[in-house]
């Protein structure tokens, strides 16, 4: 991966743009491609990741790791199972199974949700987002369980509408370490891009926005508790971040998660297990459930053994 460090010498002038001194600075990067840069994490000026708008001043040290984006490749339908709970005219209801990607990015060109998705529903090629046609909200790639994809222009503007004015609700399963000190509660820390590692959410991120998570005890183990897990807001890695900052971070998290744990989970624990919004033709409120998968499931009866 190409590196470049670079000084904001005193000719530049003061207040200039990063993603403009970056377009200048660095050859083969686009102004477009720098503001991707960014946004992963790949920039920091001295000790910090600033955002594409960061004013520079002279003397600033600015370090840039990156790879040149290439040309967007063309979504290409694959033959992909979809697991479908519900479908009509306007939306699909999928139970998302571990591992599966939702849209293409860097280092999943294909083999995506979104390449299924095109191949069972073709007319989703023009709904939203013409690079991840249809798709209204995520779940992390090792994150299993209850989705929702607009399948109309109709659906795709209300459903928008609803995750933003949080008429949407859902509710995770999430296994995490130790016990609980309470049966229930609010997790309210704000978060935002780690100061230092872009491509992490913290709880001491510079700009912070408002996050609320509210959990709810299932059941407790010998030393893991099993969580009822309702995000209020919508912040990447959310519940992730929130319980690692209370100090149970979730089991199997290779990100956010105990460094030594001791035993081996095939992967993070946590589960999208309902999900309610509005019909977007209809205004009826539907919801969904998804049960834990097998190999959750599985590690459940495990803890139950450890407990006897």
């Amino acid at each position: 991966m190409p590196k470049a460090d670079l000084v904001v010498e005193a000719e530049a002038g003061e207040r200039i743009r990063l993603d403009v001194f970056l377009a200048d600075k660095i050859e083969g990067l686009s102004r477009a491609q720098v503001r991707k840069v960014i946004d992963v994490g790949g920039v920091r000026v001295g000790s910090f990741a600033r955002k594409a708008g960061y004013k520079l001043k002279p003397g600033d040290r600015i370090h840039v790791e990156y790879e040149i984006p290439g040309p967007e490749q063309a979504l290409i339908p694959q033959c992909i199972p979809i697991k479908i709970i519900y479908m009509d005219a306007d939306v699909i209801v999928i139970d998302k199974p571990p591992h599966l990607v939702v849209h293409p990015g860097p280092g999943h060109p294909s083999g995506t949700l979104v390449n299924a998705l095109l191949f069972h529903f073709p007319e989703i090629a023009i709904v939203g987002n013409e690079h991840r046609p249809g798709i209204v909200h995520r779940l992390d790639q090792d994150t299993s369980g209850v989705m929702v994809v607009a399948r109309s222009a109709r659906a795709f503007a209300s459903l928008h509408d609803q995750f933003k004015t949080r008429v949407v609700w859902k509710t995770y399963l999430a296994l995490v370490w130790g016990r609980m000190s309470d049966t229930g509660g609010k997790l309210s820390w704000p978060l935002g891009r780690h100061p230092k590692e872009g491509s992490r959410i913290s709880i001491r991120a510079r700009s912070p926005k408002k996050a609320e998570t509210f959990f709810q005890v299932q059941r407790a183990f010998k030393d893991t508790t099993l969580l009822e897990v309702r995000p209020v807001t919508g912040r990447t890695h959310q519940i992730r971040v929130h319980l690692a900052a209370a100090g149970h971070p979730v089991v199997g998290d290779p990100i956010y998660g105990r460094k030594h744990e001791p035993r081996e989970f095939p992967r993070t624990f946590l589960h999208a297990h309902t999900l309610s919004f509005l019909h977007p033709s209809t205004g009826e409120r539907l919801t969904f459930a998804s049960p834990l998968p097998p190999d959750l499931e599985e590690i459940i009866r495990r803890e139950l053994e450890m407990g006897r």
